[in-house]
């Protein structure tokens, strides 16, 4: 990797807000019946992992601000319409991106002690959990993609060398 950890960060904070935008604008294309639609999925369809993953994203960044998460299940109901969400996920995008702007390169070696949500202790690199958070937005983002694809709705491309500014 050339660079530094604060710049790659920064890269996959400015990426996961591109391609939130670009999938929540594709979810406008869909009727509200198929866009909460039941589906085979781990939660239960679009608006469920959309959800899921807004769910994440705060359990995550309330440890790393050393707050207790106010969430309590990984299929918690934050929203239940797409505009809630989509209101909520905007806002969430820019915290990450503002979060991950502040950080030093000290920073990403710092161990974050946390609980999960059965209460069991772990303690880890901040950049290795950021790794994550970013692979978990990506991971169900593209099962967002395939019940979408599935229910006949063609998605624009969101492979990070399509984001604008991605040679740079």
């Amino acid at each position: 990797m050339s660079g530094s950890w604060s710049s790659y960060f920064g890269r996959l904070a400015a990426y996961n807000t591109w391609a939130n935008l670009r999938l929540y604008a594709a979810c406008d294309e869909l009727s509200e019946s198929a866009y909460l639609q039941s589906r085979a999925a781990f939660f239960g369809g679009i608006h469920g992992t959309l959800n899921h993953i807004l769910v994440g994203d705060r359990i995550w960044f309330a440890r790393f601000e050393g707050r207790q998460p106010a969430v309590t299940a990984l299929d918690q109901q934050l929203y239940g319409d797409l505009a809630g969400l989509r209101v909520a996920r905007v806002a969430e995008d820019a915290r990450i991106e503002a979060f991950v702007r502040h950080l030093g390169e000290d920073d990403f070696d710092q161990q974050v002690a946390y609980q999960n949500l059965a209460g069991e202790s772990y303690e880890q690199p901040l950049g290795a959990l950021l790794g994550h958070v970013f692979n978990h937005q990506t991971h169900h983002r593209g099962q967002v993609h395939a019940m979408m694809t599935a229910a006949g709705q063609t998605l624009p491309d969101t492979d990070l060398p399509f984001m604008p500014g991605a040679e740079e």
